[in-house]
């Protein structure tokens, strides 16, 4: 296993794609050869669809691993799906937290949406080009969804009330996972409205080493 010389402060500094790597499968030890390449192949096709279609902010491009692969797996740190979970990433974005969590979980059947249709293309291509068949796009806004879903992701979307309201009732109530069937929100520290019932998880505990995580939170709500 690799150890880590580097304390909280040096990931402020912009680490190589392999150091990040390496970061990544230190906190997944358990990858099969086949997760650790699929993974190992994001930064490539990122950056080349990145520089086509502005994905994730190219200031930002460079902290792929750690700012945004790294941040959607912290929810399997939460939760382990099971074979067949049905999830639904609204937003979806550049593929995030779907894609990542997909190549971990490649029993579960992802659902990626967004709004804005060239967004979505480039994630379908991105999906097959790492090997994904348990992934499917659609363009569609966030309150026009149907189908039934164990749980909705999502990751500074929206205000978690009006997020809520949009997808609570496409929640599918049988629940068969470790914590209850609802919405896994990935946010910053601002603060929640008291009314959501809701366990909220600090990713700082989660990735104690790494000091990006220390104002980010995993919200459940139920």
């Amino acid at each position: 296993m690799c150890t880590f010389a580097y304390s909280h402060r040096f990931d402020r500094l912009p680490l190589a794609p392999s150091a990040q790597l390496a970061t990544l499968f230190h906190y997944f030890a358990q990858l099969t050869p086949q997760q650790r390449h699929q993974f190992s192949q994001m930064e490539p096709i990122y950056t080349r669809w990145n520089a086509r279609l502005n994905l994730i902010s190219r200031q930002d491009i460079s902290n792929l691993y750690i700012r945004h692969v790294l941040h959607a797996l912290s929810i399997a740190k939460v939760v382990s799906f099971q074979p067949g979970t049905r999830l639904l990433d609204v937003g979806t974005g550049g593929g995030f937290p779907g894609i990542p969590l997909a190549i971990l979980f490649p029993q579960a059947r992802f659902h990626l949406i967004d709004s804005i249709a060239k967004k979505v293309k480039a994630v379908d291509n991105i999906g097959r080009e790492l090997g994904l068949s348990n992934v499917t796009t659609e363009v569609i806004r966030a309150e026009n969804i149907t189908g039934k879903y164990e749980f909705i992701l999502g990751r500074a979307v929206k205000n978690l009330i009006i997020f809520h309201a949009w997808v609570r009732h496409v929640i599918t109530p049988s629940a068969r996972h470790s914590i209850p069937n609802g919405i896994l929100y990935l946010k910053g520290n601002e603060p929640i409205d008291p009314i959501l019932p809701r366990n909220t998880y600090a990713l700082h505990d989660i990735f104690p080493t790494l000091n990006f995580f220390h104002d980010k939170q995993l919200v459940h709500v139920v």
